[in-house]
């Protein structure tokens, strides 16, 4: 009898102790710069990324999928995008990026990473390529919170994405809104987005008067801007590297963007042909 009375009190505390629920690794704050210190510490980059973006010409959204090299310093990047190749070198080809086009004229181009035929419709360029952009991001929204971080930011639990044991991180800018800017001498709209921490392509959209990122401003002009970069990001944190494999973010109308990273490969090592129009692999 007492053999069966402590069988029953040990299998009562085990059931006990493997029905809690798990308690997460981490705080919320902790997760976030454990990221933001795992994105400094980047040094290269291996993956496929999956871009949804939407669009203010014609179809509600664009999708985009590239093959992606990324060397931080010296910054060096490769893509591949559906038989198109682009190889962008810092301090090299006066700035501009090496491109394969697989349609007519079928020649290598050599064209300007912030000029309208790379830009045309897309949120970002080369100059975003990596994790720093959006870490700059999330880092200037943290530091605006200070001690209300928890107002804004949320660890909703770990689930799988990707493929990958994540985090989940939630945040929401719940005074997100526009407010007037009045352009100040020699200012564009990308500068007044790097300023402000907010994305150029919605100032562009909120305005409905420019036709793209290469308006000319006016000192004293005064423009819509966002109050913050978005509404709302879902991020997922890969629970490994602690960097994000699926952004997706959200506006006043809806979904603006998101971001999915697969077969991510963190500080690979290149061979330097790799960053080179003659690698053996690309038809530069």
């Amino acid at each position: 009898m007492k053999l069966l009375k402590l069988f029953i009190i040990t299998t009562s505390f085990a059931f006990l102790f493997s029905s809690a629920k798990k308690l997460p690794d981490y705080t919320c704050k902790e997760i976030v710069h454990k990221s933001l210190k795992a994105i400094k510490e980047v040094k290269s980059l291996k993956y496929h990324l999956k871009i949804t973006e939407r669009s203010k010409k014609g179809s509600k959204f664009n999708f985009y999928e590239s093959a992606v090299k990324f060397q931080k310093k010296p910054r060096q990047i490769y893509l591949y995008i559906k038989g198109i190749e682009l190889l962008w070198l810092e301090g090299k080809n006066n700035g501009k990026a090496y491109v394969k086009p697989n349609s007519f004229p079928y020649i290598n181009l050599n064209l300007d990473p912030m000029g309208d035929l790379m830009r045309q419709d897309q949120h970002h360029t080369l100059n975003e390529m990596g994790y720093d952009y959006l870490a700059s991001v999330i880092e200037y929204a943290a530091n605006k919170m200070g001690d209300k971080f928890d107002e804004t930011f949320s660890l909703d639990g770990e689930e799988s994405k990707n493929n990958r044991q994540c985090y989940k991180v939630s945040i929401n800018n719940k005074d997100f809104g526009y407010t007037n800017y009045t352009v100040g001498e020699n200012e564009s709209i990308t500068s007044i987005a790097r300023k402000l921490y907010v994305s150029e392509y919605m100032i562009v959209e909120k305005n409905k008067k420019f036709k793209d990122y290469f308006d000319i401003l006016k000192k004293g002009q005064v423009i819509q801007v966002p109050t913050w970069y978005c509404k709302t990001v879902t991020m997922y944190i890969d629970k490994f590297y602690m960097l994000p494999i699926s952004v997706k973010i959200t506006d006043d109308v809806g979904l603006f963007e998101e971001y999915n990273y697969f077969f991510l490969q963190v500080n690979p090592k290149f061979d330097e042909a790799e960053f080179t129009k003659d690698y053996k692999d690309y038809k530069f």
